[in-house]
Order: C-alpha cells, then structure tokens, then sequence
C-alpha cells in the first residue's frame, strides 16, 4: 500500500485525467449497491411493472449517483476531483430536477394520482441536498439519516412506484426490506466513515498487537485499512447481488 500522504481518498478512486474524475464522482461500487435498493423494493410488489422499475432506477442514478456526489463534491472536495464548482453545481442541479421530473411522472403513470409516491419526491429532496450540503446545520448529515434515506427510502419508492396492491404480505414483505435497506446501509457508513478518516486524515499510525501466544502484530495503515475496506467490497457486490435474485425470482 502506498504512503499515507499517496493514498487515494477511496478505495475505488482513480487518478488521472476527466474520466477519472468522472468516475470517482460516481463511487460505482456504493451508487451499484444503493440503485440495488430500488430494485429490491421493487421486486417485493405482487406484480412487476417492468418500465417502472426502469425509470425508478434511472432516476434515483440521477439523484444518488449524480446530483448527491456532485454536492457532496463540493463540500471540501473530499474527493480531490478537479471538477470545476461550476460544473458540478449545474450538474448536480439539472440531474436533481430531471430526477424529480421522472418522479412526477410515475406520479401519473396508472391513471389517478399516487398520493404516496408524489409525497416522497419532496421527501427525497430534501434528504438529499439537506445531507450532501448539510443544511440545517448538518443536522440531516448523520449516520442515521444515511441508513433511512439511502437504504429504507430507495426501497420503499422501488416499491410504491410499482403501485402494488395493499395486501398485508406484499407491505410486510416490502417492510422486511426496507429494514434490510436500513441495516446494510447503516454497517456502510460504519465501515466507510473510519475508512475514510484513515485514508484522507491520517499521516502515520504505530503501535502493535500483543497475543497471548507471544506473537506481535505491528499496526499500520494498511492493517487497519484491510478489514473495513474488505468488507466494504465484499458488501457492494453482495447487496446487488441478493436484489438482483430477488428480480430473476419475480420475471
């Protein structure tokens, strides 16, 4: 592993020119993991509305992956990107409108107004510019506020944008997995915000682990670093991959 003062500010960041700017904005793995969630709502529905399920993706991709990185960008560069404020800013604005735009328009999608789902367009706006901006004097940017409202609300528009029918074992079932939304996403920031202090705050870290069997184990960045970071992957592959079950078993 490269010196403290040489590492990247993620682990899936790349150094270079544009396209890697571009590509670190994304964060592929977390935006994958959490356009999962949409799905796996999506997949709890009694009956799969497959051009839904499609615009659901493609708007939270607008929001999550494009409009919250680009402000989040934009709030000390933690990424190191070269982006310019400006570029970010009418990016980040104009993804965030045409997410909305998409929203509304599932709104009227089956004939009557989805009051529930209209609701949530409001809801998730303000989730995201009050966290990524961390308005409201940062109230809305805690690790509580990320395991609701980028694992239980992705979840739980996947699926009221499908419109289901409100039985009681569709609804439990969606419930069950808004948890799963919540918990998942709650054990990310737990592995990612000490990663991330290790990476892009952290000049040198000593000391050693003393086992009883009179072995020493000295600690050092990458040591600390493995585990979490491990993790982290291991998790942005599982959760697509358990939504991605959940739609093959509904087609």
């Amino acid at each position: 592993m490269p010196e403290p003062g040489n590492l990247s500010p993620a682990f899936y960041a790349r150094r270079g020119g544009a396209v890697s700017d571009w590509w670190t904005l994304l964060h592929p793995p977390y935006t994958l993991w959490h356009l999962s969630y949409v799905v796996l709502g999506a997949a709890m529905a009694p009956h799969l509305d497959r051009t839904a399920l499609v615009w659901s993706v493609v708007a939270f991709f607008l929001a999550v992956g494009v409009a919250a990185h680009a402000f989040d960008e934009l709030q000390g560069r933690p990424l190191g990107t070269r982006i310019p404020d400006l570029t970010l800013r009418v990016v980040g604005t104009v993804a965030l409108v045409a997410a909305c735009g998409l929203g509304i328009a599932g709104v009227f999608r089956h004939g009557s107004v989805d009051w529930l789902l209209l609701a949530s367009v409001p809801i998730g706006v303000v989730l995201l510019v009050g966290y990524n901006l961390e308005l409201f004097d940062g109230r809305l940017h805690s690790d509580a506020v990320f395991a609701w409202g980028w694992g239980g609300f992705p979840v739980v528009v996947g699926f009221l944008a499908q419109r289901p029918d409100p039985a009681w074992s569709s609804v439990t079932a969606a419930g069950l997995a808004t948890l799963a939304g919540v918990g998942t996403s709650y054990v990310q920031r737990s592995l990612s915000t000490p990663a991330r202090a290790l990476r892009r705050r952290t000049s040198q870290v000593t000391g050693a682990i003393r086992r009883h069997d009179g072995s020493v184990l000295d600690l050092d960045l990458a040591t600390l670093l493995r585990p979490l970071e491990n993790a982290l992957r291991a998790l942005s592959w599982v959760v697509p991959a358990v939504a991605a079950a959940a739609l093959v078993a509904r087609l």
